[in-house]
């Protein structure tokens, strides 16, 4: 009976797997344009967790405070153009 040896694998969770459950629900090239005032590219490159020179990448603090902020202000957004529509 030979011995298994379990390794814990420390995988970087990513900002997209962090959003799958809204991923094909927003214009993430929008959002970046409109938010951060950065191309679409950029945006998904942090997203991603890559760059373009294939090199691990991530949003900053100051950027994930950015994008927590821009998710609000959408979904209040959402919520005042549901509230809008007349049901009578």
């Amino acid at each position: 009976m030979g011995r298994y040896m379990t390794m814990k694998q420390t995988e970087q969770t990513t900002m997209k797997k962090q959003m799958s459950d809204i991923l094909l629900s927003i214009s993430w090239g929008c959002l970046a344009r409109e938010y951060f005032s950065k191309s679409a590219s950029w945006f998904y490159n942090k997203f991603n967790g890559i760059d373009g020179n294939r090199k691990p990448t991530e949003f900053s603090l100051e950027e994930r405070i950015q994008l927590k902020g821009a998710l609000c202000d959408l979904a209040d957004r959402i919520r005042r153009a549901a509230d809008s529509i007349e049901t009578i």
